[in-house]
């Protein structure tokens, strides 16, 4: 049995979304959930106070009955939390599997820097409030199951990191930081105006030198702007990683949306 804790480091889950998913869960013999309480507090934007979501997400990390920590759901917050939180994880953390994408990214990249158990970029419970999402949360059930049929694709041997493009570039020239030297990395955005999606490559471009490349997921959700911008996701990233001589690789398939695919970060399992 697989046992995974949920909890929220950055917005709330709401009752229901986690009935859903538990219900869903019962698919899957092999795992059994469980949603810490606090993933259903609510204080301002957050769910509970930067103390309530620390306490909560070392709790499940050092707890070693626990062999997955699965984040709730996105939204701003764990950037608040990330530092002291990795400095308090224990022994039985670095045995976990990570799971989650969007802000959690925050935390993947954080715990990758720390060589601190396997981060994956993957659905989250929030996922089921999408339509057609029960798809997307079966992915990561299915995938800590065993099934790997939902990863998203390498095409060469290089280790990956799969990140929001907004959450890699605030990550970039902070402690939270990941190395990632060698890597292919992929990106994807959503709800960003073309102009922000090129400002956001012209500052993290700058903080990837020495990577694999680059490979671009869906920008999705893209806002009307009052004027035209004139270049399109793909062609932002083809001209920045130009600039910066760092190989563009073509599409990944992620994004903030039910067909997200499952990204463990470093080499592919197997490897």
């Amino acid at each position: 049995m697989l046992r995974v804790a949920i909890c929220a480091p950055s917005r709330r889950l709401h009752e229901e979304d986690a009935a859903r998913v538990a219900a869903l869960a019962a698919d899957y013999p092999g795992l059994e959930l469980h949603f810490h309480p606090q993933c259903f507090l609510s204080h301002g934007h957050f769910a509970g106070t930067d103390e309530q979501r620390l306490a909560a997400l070392v709790e499940c990390g050092n707890d070693s009955t626990f062999d997955a920590v699965w984040f709730a759901r996105g939204g701003y917050g764990a950037v608040r939390i990330a530092q002291d939180a990795i400095a308090r994880l224990a022994a039985p953390a670095e045995r976990k599997t990570w799971l989650g994408y969007s802000d959690a990214g925050t935390l993947l990249g954080g715990l990758y820097r720390a060589r601190i158990g396997q981060p994956v970029h993957a659905p989250m419970p929030v996922d089921v409030r999408r339509s057609g999402g029960d798809e997307a949360v079966r992915r990561t059930l299915a995938w800590l199951a065993g099934d790997r049929s939902g990863e998203e694709p390498a095409l060469d041997s290089h280790p990956r990191a799969a990140f929001n493009l907004t959450t890699l570039a605030m990550l970039a020239g902070t402690p939270l930081m990941p190395g990632l030297a060698g890597h292919v990395v992929l990106l994807e955005e959503v709800a960003e105006h073309l102009y922000a999606v090129d400002r956001l490559f012209f500052h993290l471009s700058a903080h990837l030198g020495g990577i694999a490349g680059i490979r671009l997921g869906r920008i999705g959700d893209v806002p009307e702007n009052d004027v035209e911008f004139g270049e399109d996701g793909e062609a932002i990233a083809r001209r920045w990683c130009a600039r910066h001589a760092i190989p563009f690789l073509g599409e990944a398939d992620i994004g903030h949306d039910i067909a997200n695919r499952i990204v463990p970060f470093g080499l592919a399992r197997g490897d």
